[in-house]
């Protein structure tokens, strides 16, 4: 677990209930509705519906978060009309279309209200069932839903039943609490159920906790001005089907009182997230174990410029960001998948266009497994530290392909924006399995610090201009296992540096098409094509070593390559010729380079 959560003694997560829905036209048939027990007032009810069994689940979420029955002859109902509200029992007050729930039990809300509420206010050690059977409430100037206190409120819906909340007009506060949502709970709120629930805010937020907010089943239509959801401890999400229209951010959590608290868990889920702000966001820790998600965030990734300084992210999160599993469709303003801290990926399916950074850690980035496809970016995958150990990677972009950099991310775009402001020795790129595959317009794999590959297979189409290079590193670059071939201009060309262990030639060679490798015995050990025309190109992989000739097809060029050191060729000058290496084809000038082995000649750190 990547969590470090104090709240009431469990660790962060994300998933629990459903949120609460009332679109009250009739009562449905409840013998599929009925459990034994009725609302049990303990945490261990049988379970109707169930997410995955593993521990992380166990500590997201009790049995209760996922119980939808409840038994219809003991519960409470509560009956909205144009005329008012009406109780089958003295634990509800009613005030016209008021309501106030006092007492513990399961409560079937049924019926419709243009200007009503549900105010739940009993004893923090209270839990409610709210039970929403075709109710729809709708509150003009608070919250339809209210919890005032309890110790924690479970909203189910009914199965087969469509059910609305929804808040109209500018919010008049009643007492110390400020509520702005059309779901509104100072306590821990779980929504579950096998119905639907709309909820809709024109002023404020569509569900609101200002403790745990936990939804586990069911499906939810949400349109806000604000956050869709939004939950101060944490948002915990086990399955269920969503869409969330916000003005904000789609999922928020956040605490500003307590830094600790504040993050996101989604074991499973659908989601469709059009906002105006951040997908996701969390103020600590985000974990994703499965899921469909397709967010996009304000205007995607085809806008160039920012009106405001609001932050557009996929997902977001101030600590960890750490993705398991799941499908993802992201169309961002800004960075795809964004973490302060870190990002880990290890596996889960990836389309992503984004105006900025596909994934972007502040710290380290490590990438594991999963099918990542980066469209369209400006930089595609951006850390401090850079570490590729599986999965397949493509990805377009028109800076950078993978760019190691120290510093903090300013949410720079690449179009009207100033960039991420980085610099830092301690920066590295390190590939150690996975197959990538990318198409950069500025330097391919750039690293502010090292270079080591040792394993996978890598293919850069690089830059076409001069002012950039296939490879660029300012540290040492190394390589001992692997596939490696690297296309792109000529004049800021570097090789791996005479620290390798496999061998690596740089060749010059003004061509487009097919690159093959073959040793004396006229063996391929390697073959690429590029999708773009290429100046030189850097080849590392098996079989190439030290004492053995090689020969280089490129397009219609042919090089024959004599490795007289673990090292051919190290760029630098640019054109036709080489100045650095062997080269013994096409023109090639042998002799040393004045920047040394893998340098170039600019003789220190690069101004990016």
């Amino acid at each position: 677990m990547s969590f470090n959560l104090k709240s009431k003694g469990k660790f962060a997560a994300l998933l629990a209930a459903l949120i609460i829905s009332v679109s009250v036209t009739g009562c449905a048939n409840t013998d599929n509705n009925t459990s034994s027990g009725s609302m049990a007032t303990a945490d261990n009810v049988s379970q109707t519906s169930t997410v995955s069994d593993d521990s992380t689940d166990s500590e997201m979420f009790t049995d209760r978060d996922k119980e939808v029955g409840y038994d219809e002859s003991s519960a409470v109902t509560v009956a909205f009309s144009s005329s008012g509200a009406t109780a089958s029992s003295d634990s509800v007050s009613v005030s016209e279309s008021k309501v106030t729930i006092k007492s513990e039990g399961a409560y079937i809300v049924t019926g419709t209200t243009s200007d009503g509420q549900i105010i739940v206010d009993a004893d923090n050690k209270t839990k409610v069932q709210i039970v929403l059977k075709n109710a729809s409430v709708t509150c003009k100037s608070s919250a339809a839903l209210y919890v005032k206190k309890a110790d924690k409120v479970f909203v189910t819906t009914a199965k087969d039943t469509e059910n609305t909340l929804a808040s109209t007009g500018d919010y008049v506060q009643t007492d110390d609490n400020n509520v702005d949502a059309a779901v509104f709970a100072k306590d821990d709120i779980t929504f579950n159920g096998e119905g639907k629930l709309t909820v809709t805010s024109e002023k404020g937020h569509g569900i609101v906790s200002k403790d745990d907010l936990k939804l586990t089943s069911g499906e939810y239509n949400i349109t806000a001005a604000s956050h869709a959801l939004s939950g101060k401890n944490s948002i915990r999400i086990a399955s269920g089907t969503y869409t969330l229209t916000s003005g904000k951010d789609g999922l928020h959590a956040e605490n500003t009182d307590d830094t600790s608290k504040g993050f996101v868990y989604i074991a499973d889920g659908k989601f469709t997230v059009n906002c105006k702000g951040d997908g996701i966001d969390a103020g600590t820790t985000a974990q994703i174990e499965n899921g469909t998600f397709n967010i996009t965030s304000n205007r995607g990734s085809s806008s160039s410029s920012a009106t405001d300084s609001a932050s557009v992210k996929g997902i977001k999160a101030a600590g960890d960001l750490t993705i398991s599993g799941g499908t993802f469709n992201l169309n961002c303003e800004d960075d795809a998948l964004h973490s302060n801290t870190n990002v880990t990926v290890t596996n889960g399916t990836f389309t992503i266009s984004s105006g900025d950074d596909g994934i972007h850690a502040d710290s380290k980035t490590s990438i594991s497994g999963g099918t990542i496809n980066i469209i369209e970016s400006y930089e595609g995958i951006e850390g401090t530290e850079v570490e590729i150990s599986g999965g397949t990677i493509n990805l377009k972009s028109s800076d950078d392909g993978f760019n190691a950099a120290g510093g903090k991310d300013e949410s720079g775009f690449g179009g009207g924006f100033d960039r991420d402001n980085f610099g830092s020795s301690d920066a590295s790129i390190t590939i150690s399995g996975g197959k990538i595959t990318i198409d950069a317009d500025g330097d391919g794999v750039d690293s502010n610090g090292s270079l080591t590959v040792t394993g996978g297979e890598t293919y850069v189409f690089g830059p076409t201009s001069g002012d950039n290079g296939a490879v660029d590193y300012d540290g040492e670059a190394t390589i001992t296992g692997g596939i490696f071939i690297a296309t792109g201009s000529s004049q800021m060309a570097q090789n791996f540096g005479e620290n390798s262990t496999q061998g690596s030639m740089l060749v010059n060679t003004n061509s487009s098409g097919e690159i093959t490798v073959k040793n004396s015995d006229d063996d391929v050990l390697v073959s690429f094509t590029p999708t773009k025309t290429y100046a030189c190109v850097v080849i590392s992989c098996p079989g190439i070593t030290t004492g053995q000739t090689y020969t280089v097809t490129t397009g219609d060029s042919t090089t024959e390559v004599e490795m007289t050191s673990i090292i051919y060729g190290s760029g630098g000058m640019g054109g036709h010729g080489s100045m650095g290496g062997r080269n013994m084809g096409n023109g090639d000038m042998n002799g040393n380079e004045m920047g040394g082995p893998g340098g170039d000649m600019r003789g220190g750190p690069q101004m990016r």
